[in-house]
């Protein structure tokens, strides 16, 4: 497993004004010459010197539908890796997807590799005397009376290669967005005593599994870096991988409270990475796109305290001036890697387009992008929440 980067706790730009206001001027150039050969997807945790030159703003699902549906030949994609990678499996040979960095990896990704996901898939089909989905001629089936199978569920946070072997097993990537529909959707392919295998973010499932009705002792966790409990193991309806957001781990019970104490009626909504607790102490918990519905229904001069990235916190409280919308996190730390993405790295790409030079593209093998397309469009084909 790799070393995990820490949050940083600063959003202020480290350009002067000047230098800002001319590397904006950059990118709105170099944009207005690509027209529509070019579109730039921007995920809601970019900082809004990114976001102003989107085409289109979402959390990964959204992005992941947008770049499918793009007929633009160079998709800019203004989010971390694994977003660029499924958005170069979900969009056709002819086009191109770049990043401003490629250093803009995610830390909860990284806690889930193949060679981990492999050792833990072949203990669990034998130890608990599981069937793969792959050996059925349509894995796609609802499992029939009798049988057991073990199904597998990426997160979207995960990379191309793991998102392959999910597809290979007749699994489904799945998002915040709609991670009760796939839950449902692994179960019946699963069958009654069949298992979901579920990974990296043990928090995603565990908080959707427990709002679907089942209980802590339905679940059990995988941790790769040490020994299986097979009692609870075998018992289990979920295997749920031992990984987590660094930055929604941050958000607490105690900031709830304190919330409450200055504004007794104060409203809280937190992401379904944060810890069970946490979404346990709000009064709502849901994706990016769930949390933007949220602020928007919440009635006018409603204190919000929100359980995610600053970004995203910041950009909605400047977006309805009648409501106050707070970071429950008084460090205020934004995603690290989501950071990464810089103006000045964006000007750089689209001038380098311009140019007729592509850096930065991402590129998945054929060999992995036809197993794990077949993950990514179940997942589409999923409603979302």
């Amino acid at each position: 497993m790799q070393s995990l980067p820490l949050a940083i706790c600063s959003i202020n730009d480290d350009e002067s004004d000047a230098d800002s206001e001319l590397t904006r001027q950059r990118i709105l150039s170099a944009k207005q010459q690509l027209g529509n050969k070019v579109m730039i997807l921007g995920h809601h945790y970019q900082r809004d010197s990114i976001v102003e030159h989107a085409d289109e703003t979402g959390d990964s699902f959204l992005l992941a539908r947008k770049a499918a549906d793009s007929k633009a030949e160079y998709i800019v994609f203004c989010g971390v890796h694994f977003m660029a990678e499924s958005a170069d499996i979900l969009t056709s040979n002819k086009q191109k997807v770049v990043m401003p960095n490629v250093r803009a990896g995610c830390s909860m990704a990284d806690m889930a590799d193949l060679p981990d996901v492999e050792a833990c898939w072949n203990e669990l089909l034998n130890e608990c005397q599981l069937d793969d989905p792959a050996t059925r001629e349509n894995p796609d089936s609802p499992a029939g009376k009798g049988e057991a199978f073990l199904v597998p569920v990426t997160y979207m946070n995960s990379s191309a290669d793991l998102k392959a072997f999910v597809g290979y097993h007749g699994g489904v990537v799945c998002t915040s967005s709609n991670a009760a529909g796939v839950l449902e959707w692994a179960l019946e392919r699963a069958g009654e005593n069949g298992k979901v295998l579920f990974f990296p973010d043990q928090h995603l499932g565990r908080n959707t599994a427990l709002a679907m009705g089942y209980q802590e002792e339905d679940m059990a966790v995988w941790n790769p870096m040490s020994q299986p409990d097979w009692n609870d193991l075998n018992t289990s309806k979920f295997v749920l991988w031992h990984g987590y957001c660094s930055v929604h781990q941050r958000f607490t019970v105690e900031q709830i409270d304190n919330l409450r104490k200055e504004n007794p009626d104060a409203l809280v909504i937190a992401h379904p990475e944060c810890e069970r607790a946490v979404v346990d102490a709000a009064d709502a918990s849901g994706s990016t796109e769930m949390i933007r519905r949220f602020v928007a229904d919440a009635p006018s001069g409603a204190v919000i305290g929100v359980g995610t990235e600053i970004h995203l916190v910041k950009r909605l409280d400047a977006q309805y001036p009648d409501k106050t919308v707070v970071c429950l996190d008084p460090g205020v730390c934004p995603c690290s890697t989501m950071y990464m993405i810089h103006p000045a790295f964006l000007a750089d790409v689209l001038e380098s387009l311009v140019a007729g030079k592509v850096i930065n593209q991402i590129t998945v093998s054929e060999q992995i992008a036809d197993d794990a397309i077949l993950a990514l469009n179940r997942m589409l084909s999923i409603p979302i929440e």
